[in-house]
């Protein structure tokens, strides 16, 4: 094993930016509250502001849009609510459709009950069937109340980018609401909740190089808002109970600001994967690279090679000093068949690994992947020349 180890495994969590380390630092020795009107508080209140303005950049909004949570996963149980409010009025949705690669965390259906949530199929590459989507939205009854579809920025596997501006045009020609999970698209992909057409995104501190346990929901405007989930002393305007996570605060906000400066490294990033998916096809020419023939996040590679299992894979990455994932890294460990390959209609018996880079990488971290993904691979291959000759 090489003595420094290789961490591929971004799309799971960013390692801490500086930037990040230092504003969080910095949070720590405030002692005040931010709901509290002395200096201290103001101080503290300030913190918060700002980083409210930085994800408010990284989103294309105005500060006000922002509310600060712990992650995305409470991100979506806030907002996959049948109760909103438009001002003082009531709204209701009748019924949530989620795509069926889309995160865990989303499939759930936050508070909505199972017999209101409808699962939409992807094609091939794993991209939102919009004649599915069309055909299930002709059919909702609005009498009933509104639709709401929730649908990711990108895939969080393969790195597939999902068709939102389309599935917008279809949810609003149905006067439906539209979620945007974004966690991992910030910092990819250029963000605009306007552009996208979406009526709320979620975004993830430690996606970005933050911390765990911030993030936030950013709304298309203060009108139209969840029920809260959280309910306590009115902090985020109501919409968030409980004494804001200043450190955490702080640190989403200096990541955010470093992740729009991230976005003009996304050629080179591509540039990087590329050689590495070439350099993994020379070696094995039966590779499988899930999501190849659609537009991916420059990041990401989601591939499987016949006749190696993804947790074996991974543990011999693991053993040969690189750090890399089988899938998505939301199930406490757990290795099975990706429910993303599955919904693609992936071979049952395929495992999957992850790779995942940062803006930190550079050419001689490729060559010594490729490296290890040799060694792997010949294994694989005389195993499999073993079995032949028994």
């Amino acid at each position: 094993m090489a003595d420094e180890r290789l961490y591929l495994d971004y799309n799971a969590t960013a390692p801490l930016l500086p930037e990040a380390r230092a504003a969080m630092l910095a949070a720590m020795e405030l002692a005040g509250n931010p709901s509290s009107v002395h200096a201290e508080g103001r101080r503290a209140r300030t913190v918060i502001a700002r980083a409210r303005e930085a994800v408010a950049r990284l989103c294309d909004v105005a500060p006000a849009q922002v509310t600060f949570v712990s992650g995305a996963t409470e991100a979506a149980n806030h907002v996959l609510t049948p109760d909103f409010r438009m001002g003082r009025a009531p709204i209701h949705v009748s019924h949530l459709y989620v795509c069926a690669v889309e995160h865990p965390a989303i499939l759930a259906g936050g508070r909505f009950a199972p017999d209101q949530i409808t699962v939409l199929p992807v094609d091939g590459e794993g991209r939102l069937d919009l004649a599915a989507l069309e055909t299930a939205l002709a059919g909702h009854d609005t009498a009933t109340g509104q639709a709401m579809l929730a649908l990711q920025l990108a895939n969080n596997e393969t790195g597939v980018i999902q068709p939102v501006r389309a599935a917008s045009g279809i949810v609003k020609a149905r006067h439906g609401l539209l979620v945007v999970d974004a966690v991992q698209g910030a910092g990819r992909l250029p963000l605009s909740l306007g552009d996208l057409g979406a009526d709320f995104l979620i975004v993830s501190g430690h996606k970005i190089g933050g911390p765990t346990g911030a993030g936030a929901l950013v709304s298309a405007g203060e009108t139209l808002m969840p029920a809260p989930l959280m309910r306590g002393g009115g902090q985020e305007k109501g919409h968030r109970g409980g004494t804001e996570n200043l450190i955490g605060i702080a640190g989403l906000g200096a990541a955010a600001d470093v992740a729009l400066e991230a976005l003009a490294d996304a050629g080179s990033i591509q540039a990087l994967r590329d050689r590495l998916e070439a350099g993994m096809r020379a070696l094995a020419p039966d590779l499988i690279v899930h999501g190849a023939a659609a537009d991916r996040l420059a990041n990401t590679s989601f591939f499987s090679l016949p006749g190696l299992k993804a947790e074996t894979a991974q543990i011999a990455f693991d053993m040969e000093g690189v750090a890399v994932s089988a899938g998505s890294a939301c199930s406490s460990g757990k290795i099975g068949l990706s429910h993303v390959l599955a919904a693609m209609g992936a071979d049952a018996d395929l495992g999957a690994i992850r790779i995942s880079l940062g803006r930190v990488h550079r050419d001689s971290d490729i060559s010594r992947y490729l490296d290890a993904f040799r060694t792997i691979n010949a294994r694989r291959l005389a195993r499999r020349a073993t079995q032949a000759a028994a």
